[in-house]
């Protein structure tokens, strides 16, 4: 009787890639983050992409506490929701590029604001329920072609400005309450 050869398990499963640690100015950032009530998490157990919550913290969150965002790798999701960033603060996340989820709900976000969020072609996600938007600020998210949900609802945009956003991104689903407010 002869033996078959079978290999053993372990000669099918690659080695994982070693995880690199965490640079000096990672570490930095995120102890910034911290200290400032910002949560920094992997966004799943197997997965290097991390999100940053500041939601918590509310208005003690204010623009100076976003700078060491721009040093936080692999960023996908930022929850500014409730906080007190500006337009001013949208500034430092101009470079996170690799931005998926962005809330910025009852935020003292304007149409200016706006103008630093036109490099975050990966966005897919974006609420800005309850800021003083208008029509003028959902013409810069023209460029987004990724983006896929937006919130809208309790801000200054008007009907005719969702029309010509649904006609530049027309896989792009629109919540603006209206519907919601009519059936009070």
């Amino acid at each position: 009787m002869t033996r078959k050869f079978l290999p053993s398990l372990a000669s099918f499963v690659q080695a994982a890639p070693a995880k690199a640690a965490p640079s000096e100015a990672e570490t930095k950032a995120i102890a910034q983050i911290e200290k400032a009530g910002g949560r920094v998490l992997k966004i799943a157990q197997n997965d290097e992409h991390q999100e940053v919550n500041f939601r918590l913290e509310g208005p003690s969150v204010t623009d100076a506490n976003l700078a060491p965002l721009r040093d936080v790798t692999n960023l996908v999701h930022l929850n500014l929701g409730k906080t007190s960033v500006t337009d001013s603060g949208l500034a430092a996340i101009k470079g996170l590029t690799q931005l998926t989820e962005l809330h910025l709900e009852e935020t003292k976000i304007t149409d200016k604001g706006l103008a630093s969020l036109k490099d975050l072609k990966t966005l897919t996600y974006l609420n800005l329920y309850g800021t003083a938007i208008t029509d003028a600020g959902l013409d810069q998210l023209k460029g987004l072609t990724n983006l896929r949900h937006l919130y809208i609802w309790q801000t200054k945009v008007t009907e005719a400005g969702v029309k010509r956003l649904k006609a530049a991104l027309p896989n792009l689903e629109i919540v603006t309450g209206w519907e919601s407010e009519a059936k009070k």
